[in-house]
């Protein structure tokens, strides 16, 4: 029996001024804890993630956030922006994140991150 292709179950895209996120990560400095895990305010060299990968980070958090319909309730942490074997971004979700997937029927995540000179952006697409 043919496999049947993916389905898209949703599509989400998000933007960032790298510069006024950095400015508010250097007055609240809790907000990076608050926002990233700690594997994601570092590179896999162990350094710390320069500030416009983290934004991109961050708008894929809220694309992921708008690919699920933007369900209230999601915590921070629950998407998590890891690096693949090869350098590439990869969306892991658990608790809140993962039930509001499930609930879904969503299987398999894509995401792209781009920064350029003072903008960040992600888009995420969420399969079935």
């Amino acid at each position: 029996m043919p496999r049947r292709p993916p389905r898209v179950v949703g599509v989400g895209i998000d933007i960032a001024v790298v510069s006024r996120f950095t400015r508010a990560l250097e007055r609240h400095p809790a907000l990076g804890e608050r926002l990233f895990t700690s594997a994601e305010r570092l590179l896999p060299s162990g350094a710390p993630r320069p500030p416009a990968s983290l934004v991109a980070r961050f708008a894929a958090k809220e694309a992921i956030a708008k690919a699920l319909g933007s369900p209230g309730g999601l915590r921070w942490h629950d998407a998590e922006i890891r690096t693949g074997p090869a350098g590439e971004p990869v969306v892991h979700v658990s608790g809140t994140v993962l039930r509001a997937a499930r609930e879904r029927g969503v299987r398999a995540w894509h995401v792209s991150l781009t920064h350029d000179g003072d903008m960040a952006s992600a888009m995420v697409v969420a399969a079935a």
